[in-house]
């Protein structure tokens, strides 16, 4: 009996692995994983070609001739200035930066990633409502439509890196410093996905149904609120993850002009001007982390009103 059930138990046991492994098979974690390990060979390969160079100068000072390949990508992949740090000197850096640095000290990412959510939250804020704004006087006022639409599609010619700076000077010399000027380029950058979608959106309905509503006499407040505003919120939502990741980047872009001494784009100077790339990657990555939290948010908010009208999130 006890064979038996042993026999059983290891069938068991090998037909959920078989059940996991096809669950994963079919799943979105396989290929992802998968993908994730070709970045990670690729880049500890571009570090060993990068860093090589360097590390064999060092060897060849100290009168190492005999040293193996092992030795070479050791001494490349832990260089303390590198030209390309690896995965690993990064993952160390923000672990350093962020759990063993307290928060409020300069050197903490946490403390810089802060600064930089604040522009980013009050720019996207700003931008959301104007891209509204915007988009509700386009379509309800022809002359808008005609007159701010060509504009709004050509303020997106002009390369943030230029006005950026010009924004600064100018709100600098009204008297605005801070946080303002940063937010005033995070909402020129993410108000241009809000209004599209919300254009898009808030034309959505059918003829038929606004036709409908005008049979019944629906004012046009009317015929809003209950039509095309429900209407557009699928194609507001997608519209404000995209706005909110041009926000994060913009308020990245509008510390560098200023000479800021805090924010993720401080980190990148900082690191740029004493040829610090272990930091400058830190940041980078940092900022990616904290634009993937922002997009995980405002999903939650979808989720959040699907489940409000009744739908399914």
């Amino acid at each position: 009996m006890t064979a038996v059930a042993e026999a059983g138990r290891g069938r068991s046991s090998s037909g959920a692995a078989a059940r996991g492994w096809g669950r994963l098979r079919q799943g979105r974690a396989l290929p992802v994983l998968v993908v994730l390990g070709a970045i990670m060979v690729l880049w500890y390969l571009a570090a060993l070609w990068l860093n090589a160079p360097r590390t064999i100068e060092q060897f060849q000072r100290e009168d190492r001739a005999d040293y193996s390949i092992g030795e070479l990508a050791a001494a490349a992949w832990s260089m303390e200035r590198p030209v390309l740090p690896t995965p690993g000197q990064i993952a160390a850096d923000i672990w350093k930066t962020t759990v063993d640095t307290r928060i409020t000290s300069k050197r903490s990412l946490v403390y810089h990633a802060s600064v930089t959510m604040s522009s980013t939250l009050v720019g996207f804020a700003l931008g959301t409502v104007l891209g509204i704004a915007i988009a509700i006087g386009i379509v309800h006022v022809p002359t808008l439509d005609r007159s701010i639409m060509p504009w709004v599609i050509a303020s997106q010619t002009i390369p943030i890196l230029a006005i950026a700076p010009m924004i600064v000077v100018v709100l600098g010399n009204l008297g605005f410093t801070g946080i303002l000027p940063k937010a005033v380029i995070s909402a020129y950058l993410s108000f241009f996905p809000v209004t599209i979608g919300m254009v898009k959106g808030l034309r959505s309905p059918d003829p038929l149904q606004l036709d409908l509503m005008r049979t019944y006499s629906a004012s046009r407040t009317q015929i809003f609120s209950k039509l095309r505003w429900p209407a557009s919120l699928g194609f507001l939502f997608p519209s404000l993850k995209i706005g909110i990741a041009l926000a994060l980047v913009g308020a990245i872009v509008g510390e560098l002009p200023t000479g800021a001494q805090a924010g993720i784009g401080a980190r990148l100077l900082t690191g740029s001007y004493y040829g610090q790339m272990v930091p400058m990657w830190s940041a980078l990555v940092v900022s990616g982390l904290l634009a993937m939290i922002c997009i995980f948010a405002v999903s939650a908010v979808e989720r959040a009103v699907a489940l409000a009208r009744g739908g399914r999130a």
